[in-house]
C-alpha cells in the first residue's frame, strides 16, 4: 500500500476528513490539467483555508507540497505534519528535510507499517 493511501485511511479511521484524498487517485494529474491552471490554485488555497492541519507525505516532494507549506508556515498559525520515507530523505529538497519552523514536524519513517502509529502519535483524533 503506497503511504500517502495508508496515511489517508489512518486520518479517516480516526474520525478526520481529508480534503484532497481525490488526487490519490490515478488521473488525478490528468484531471487536473483539465481546468485552468488558476482553478487549481484558487482551489488549493481554499483547501489551505478550510484545513485544521496541514499533514503530507513528501518522500516524492512537488514545488506544490513547498509551496503549500512554506505558505501555511509563513501566513498562518497552521500545523504541518510531514511524512517522508528515510531511504528517500538524499532526494528531498533541503528546505522540508531542514524546516526547524515551530508549527512544523517532520516525520520520517522507514516502512509504511509504520505509519500507523506515527499518525496516531502526531495527530489526535478528532473530537465530535
Amino acid at each position: 500500500m503506497d503511504a500517502a493511501t495508508k496515511i489517508v485511511d489512518i486520518l479517516r479511521s480516526m474520525g478526520h476528513e481529508v480534503l484532497t484524498s481525490h488526487l490519490l487517485r490515478e488521473d488525478a494529474w490528468e484531471a487536473d490539467r483539465r481546468i485552468p491552471p488558476q482553478e487549481v490554485f484558487a482551489r488549493d488555497m481554499r483547501w489551505l483555508a478550510l484545513c485544521d492541519i496541514f499533514i503530507a507525505e513528501v518522500s516524492g516532494s512537488s514545488f506544490g507540497l513547498g509551496f503549500e507549506t512554506g505558505y501555511l508556515l509563513g501566513a498562518t498559525p497552521k500545523k504541518t505534519i510531514l511524512f517522508y520515507e528515510r531511504a528517500a530523505e538524499p532526494k528531498i529538497s533541503l528546505m522540508i528535510v531542514g524546516n526547524t519552523h515551530p508549527n512544523c514536524v517532520l516525520v520520517p519513517y522507514s516502512r509504511v507499517d509504520e505509519l500507523d502509529e506515527l499518525v496516531r502519535t502526531y495527530v489526535s483524533p478528532r473530537q465530535t
